[in-house]
Parts: C-alpha cells; structure tokens; sequence
C-alpha cells in the first residue's frame, strides 16, 4: 500500500486543561471516519501555552493516549505537551503507534524566544517509519521558520512532515506560505495543523510534494482528511517538482558546502545581531 489516510484535527480548545475534550474528539472522528490511519493534533492542545503553568503535562495523560490509540488501533501524533525531564521544561510531541507504544518524542529545537520562555532547547530531529507506507518527520510551529530542520528530515528519508503549530498571530500568513514553499523545496507532502478557539486562530494547511495545496481550513473547528500517496512522493522526486526541478537530486550533487555550516564556522555578521530579546518600544 502507498495510500495512508490522515486527520489533522483543528480543534476549538479552551487555554488548558482539554485531555478530556481532546479524547472525547477523537473517539468522535473515529466513529465518523472509520478509515482513517494516523491522527495529528495542534501544538499545546491538551494542556495551552506557558512552561509553568501548562496542564496537564506529558507525564500526567501520555499513558491514556497510548491506551486510546491502541483502542482505536491508529497512530497518534499528540501535537505537543509541556514536558518536565531532568530539571527543564521541553515542548515535546509523543508519536504513538496503533500498539499503543511511544516510538519518539520529538522536543521542540527552537522555542519561540524570547517569547516561549522558560522551554528548553531540544537537540535531536525526529524521523520515523510507518511499516509497509513510509517515513514521516515532525517538528513544532517555529521549528518551520528553520530550513536547516526540513532538510535534516529529508535527508534521513522523511516524506511527509507533520507539523503541530499554535498560532494567533498576524504572521499566519507568511506560516503559510512556508508551507508551500517547504513542500515544494524538499519535495514531500506538508501537514499543518492549528488550533483554534482559544488557543489559535486556525487556517491549518496541506500541501502536496509539487508545493500544490491540497486543503487550507478557515477559522472554525475542523476535521481535515488528506490521503497521503507515498508513490506521488517518490516520482516527484524522480521525475521532478512538474517534471522540472529535481532540488534534492541537485542539493546531493553539488560539490561545494556552506559557511555556515558547523559552529565554528559561524558568520560574525551573525554575532553581530545583538541580543535575542523582546522589541523595545520606538
């Protein structure tokens, strides 16, 4: 098989404390669409922003996820939760399989300083298979704004990118078109998925390996359905983007490398930004 059938649930959530509504919305979804495979949250759904204040947290409700997709028998992307792990605080997406087994958890590698304060640094990418369909990456809402990110999953094989978010602000636009322009460049189906409500103001999107859009939701409440092709993936990346571009293929074969790759190299332009901190009035 290289159809997989996917839910990103935008979700009309209070500001925390939504385990049970959460719950309740999925078992909901199920009965509708039997058929569906994998279900994607929105970034904080179950416990809302803040590093402190967040509930409740991963510890408190992973376990009861791990039950329901086991019950349900679908993979469960839990789109994130405030995690509490060796004296810091993470922003951390369980992935769940259909046996009810955590297979990662992907910690959130660019908070969104100097707002998303108190959330630690992750340091490890998150790339993992779905036996007989394909490979899948993820990485939380301001992870987006890295390509370098993008291109790491890629080049561990990902084909398509989940990406929970939690966004309420006015640069929902620019979110968007990065959407598109990130499937285009690494060549791989892209699931956006918002919250809405309280929490965000939703416009969730998918988008197609040829950078194509294949749903953008409104501000409301939604269950949004994508059937994921892997062999769509795996000719575009043959043939190219349209049968023209072939990024990847190019990105592998060239021969020369970037100043800015390994720490060491860093550009001083860059040291010489200032400081990471909230914009002073003018």
């Amino acid at each position: 098989m290289t159809q997989m059938t996917i839910a990103g649930l935008q979700l009309d959530l209070a500001a925390g404390n939504n385990l049970d509504t959460v719950v309740s919305k999925i078992r909901k979804t199920m009965l509708r669409y039997p058929f569906i495979q994998m279900i994607v949250l929105s970034e904080l759904a179950i416990c809302g922003a803040g590093a402190t204040t967040a509930s409740p947290r991963l510890a408190d409700c992973e376990e009861r996820l791990c039950r329901l997709a086991k019950e349900l028998d679908i993979w469960l992307v839990g789109g994130s939760l405030m995690e509490d792990l060796d004296g810091k605080i993470f922003n951390t997406t369980p992935v769940i399989n259909p046996a009810g087994e955590v297979v990662d958890r992907y910690r959130k590698m660019y908070p969104f300083y100097p707002y998303e304060k108190g959330v630690s640094e992750g340091q490890d990418i998150c790339v993992f298979d779905v036996p007989g369909y394909g490979k899948f990456g993820v990485y939380i809402c301001y992870d987006m704004w890295f390509p370098e990110l993008s291109r790491a999953m890629i080049t561990e094989g990902a084909e398509v990118l989940l990406h929970p978010t939690l966004t309420d602000s006015c640069d929902r636009d620019v979110e968007l078109a990065m959407v598109r322009a990130t499937a285009a460049q690494q060549q791989c189906y892209f699931i956006d998925v918002n919250g809405t409500g309280e929490q965000g103001l939703g416009r969730s999107m998918m988008a197609g390996p040829d950078g194509d859009i294949l749903y953008q939701s409104a501000g409301s409440e939604e269950v949004m359905l994508i059937e994921v092709d892997f062999d769509r993936v795996r000719r575009c990346r043959e043939r190219g983007l349209m049968g023209l571009g072939q990024p990847l293929k190019s990105f592998r074969d060239a021969s020369h490398s970037y100043p800015h790759e390994g720490m060491a190299n860093r550009s001083k332009f860059l040291d010489n930004l200032g400081k990471l901190k909230v914009p002073a009035r003018t």
